[in-house]
């Protein structure tokens, strides 16, 4: 079986679905590739895209929500979004693409490769079977008007909303968002210190800003820092932010215990290592901090799908959603004074997030592609 997983450079969560997928589809024996579709037409159209989105997140966050909401709005009232005919521009290229390279099934964890593709089947363009992957805990605006031939939904709960959306139950599947298996391992937490040159003898925050590094980690920091720095130590995650990273290194040099890191492909491990994450509520952070089993502290969110992220987590006592920064830290601490609460929420976790989801997606992706051999 030969799957095709196209995504798009809009936040690191896409990227990080499809690479799951990939990685579950070739421990099994099948082939994958993984791209964002976008660098088809061009890779200047593809850092533009991903440019104007990071921008507008860190910059200008309420405009990107009011945004959001605007979508909402258009979706509901007309049948074919501006979203959609602006992918539609895609068509050309990836019909040739696929053209030259045969695949069995192709998936999709961004709609925006999902609206090419729907184009391209009302055009008439003979297409493997078409599977979606939503990353976010809540139907975004405008997957209702594509056409794929499953949607894998994050829970059971989201599947009455997405059928409201237009979307057919039949196509819906509960499977979760698709993590590495890596954050499913267990691990000795002293043995990971070790290797990640951490304190063994300390309790340990760690405060990640996504791919992006976006949310005020440096005032998260400092603050935090004043109440715990006699007992803990501070690991800051800034993801691509290199401006961040560069003022965070220069305002705490003089601080062994506070521990500034760039892009990591361990982030898995930081997980293992320390006792309290605070981050944004981005569905794949949030989804593999739950596959790992660690006390989560949601941090103020990108207004628009993190804000419904936040929500469906704290509800059900998988996280703590504290509005002010205050807030965040005084109850972060508490959290990690209650070994009962972290248990409680450790068990939320295990309830409501399946670690297997990529390898039931797999499972999936084998029934329909056999089924039309």
């Amino acid at each position: 079986m030969k799957v095709l997983i196209l995504s798009c450079k809009t936040g690191g969560g896409h990227d990080a679905a499809g690479m799951a997928v990939k990685e579950e589809l070739e421990a099994e024996g099948h082939e994958a590739v993984l791209f964002d579709y976008l660098v088809l037409a061009g890779q200047k159209v593809s850092q533009t895209v991903g440019d104007v989105y990071v921008n507008t997140v860190k910059k200008a966050p309420l405009v990107f929500g009011l945004v959001y909401k605007l979508g909402m709005a258009v979706s509901r009232i007309t049948r074919k979004s501006p979203v959609y005919y602006v992918n539609a521009k895609m068509g050309k290229y990836l019909q040739a693409y696929l053209g030259e390279e045969k695949f069995d099934a192709i998936v999709m964890p961004h709609l925006y490769p999902a609206e090419t593709l729907t184009y391209m089947k009302r055009q008439g363009v003979d297409l493997p079977p078409l599977v979606a992957v939503m990353t976010d805990y809540t139907c975004i605006p405008f997957w209702e008007e594509t056409r794929c031939d499953y949607y894998i939904t994050p829970h059971k709960d989201l599947v009455s909303p997405c059928v409201k959306r237009g979307i057919p139950e039949e196509k819906l599947m509960p499977y979760g968002i698709p993590v590495s298996r890596r954050f499913g391992k267990k691990a000795e937490k002293d043995k990971v210190r070790s290797y990640l040159g951490l304190p063994k003898d300390r309790k340990i925050f760690l405060l990640a800003g996504g791919s992006m590094g976006a949310g005020d980690l440096e005032k998260l920091c400092r603050q935090m820092w004043e109440k715990v720095q006699e007992y803990a130590s501070i690991v800051v995650i800034c993801g691509g932010n290199k401006k961040i990273f560069l003022k965070m290194k220069k305002e705490f040099a003089g601080e062994d215990q506070i521990f500034i890191i760039g892009q990591t492909k361990q982030m898995d491990l930081y997980m293992k290592a320390c006792d309290i994450l605070y981050t944004k509520p981005g569905g794949l952070t949030s989804t593999e901090a739950a596959v790992s089993g660690i006390p989560i502290v949601h941090t103020e969110p990108i207004p628009g799908c993190e804000t419904a992220n936040r929500k469906f987590f704290a509800r059900r006592g998988m996280s703590l959603a504290p509005r002010t920064l205050d807030q965040q830290i005084r109850q972060g601490i508490e959290l990690l004074e209650s070994p009962e609460k972290q248990r409680e929420m450790a068990e939320a976790q295990r309830r409501n997030i399946p670690a297997d989801s990529a390898v039931q997606i797999v499972k999936l992706l084998e029934q329909i592609c056999f089924q039309t051999k």
